[in-house]
C-alpha cells in the first residue's frame, strides 16, 4: 500500500492539466483569480457519484453567485464523462484522470476500507481552492449524501 499525501489549508493546490468531458484541456492555472471547488468521485454513472454530481449541478448557480467554480474529476475516460454529463445535465467541467496522477497529488487515491477490506482506490474528496491557488478546505473520506449542502454551509453559499 502506498503512502498518501494529505493536503491542508494554506498549502498550494497541485496544478494539473486534464481533458474535460468535451476533450478540451483544462488546467488549474486557467482558474487563477477564481475560487474553485474541486471534487473527486470514484466512478461516473454510479448511484452515489451521480447523486453527488447532480447536487453540485443543482447548487452551481448559488455557488457561482458566491464566487465559486465547480470542477469534477474522476478516473473515467473522456467518452464516459461525456455520456455522464449528457445523461444528467452536468454543465460544469468534469475532468478525466485515468492514471490517477492528479488523484494521488491531492491525496484522493490510496488505501481505503471497502466493506471491511483494505483496498487501493479513489477516496471521495473535495477541495476548496482560493483565487491564488491555495487550499482553503480539504475534505477527505466524505459521504456523498448531504455533502454538497455541507459545502454550501461551510462556504456560506
Amino acid at each position: 500500500m502506498t503512502e498518501r499525501v494529505i493536503l491542508e489549508p494554506g498549502m498550494p493546490a497541485p496544478d494539473f492539466a486534464l481533458k474535460d468531458q468535451d476533450g478540451r484541456p483544462r488546467a488549474l492555472a486557467d482558474f487563477r483569480g477564481q475560487k474553485v471547488i474541486l471534487f473527486f468521485i470514484p466512478k461516473a454513472m454510479t448511484p452515489a457519484c451521480t447523486m453527488e454530481s447532480c447536487e453540485f449541478q443543482e447548487s452551481s448557480a448559488q455557488l457561482q453567485a458566491a464566487g465559486y467554480r465547480v470542477l469534477g474529476i474522476s478516473r473515467d475516460p473522456v467518452e464516459r464523462l461525456r455520456r455522464f454529463a449528457d445523461r444528467d445535465g452536468l454543465e460544469y467541467p468534469f475532468l478525466s484522470d485515468p492514471d490517477a496522477e492528479i488523484h494521488r497529488a491531492y491525496g484522493a487515491y490510496g488505501t481505503k476500507n471497502s466493506y471491511g477490506k483494505l483496498v487501493e482506490g479513489v477516496i471521495r474528496s473535495t477541495f476548496v481552492i482560493d483565487e491564488k491557488g491555495r487550499i482553503e478546505h480539504a475534505l477527505y473520506n466524505i459521504k456523498a449524501t448531504g455533502h454538497v449542502e455541507r459545502i454550501r454551509k461551510l462556504l456560506d453559499a
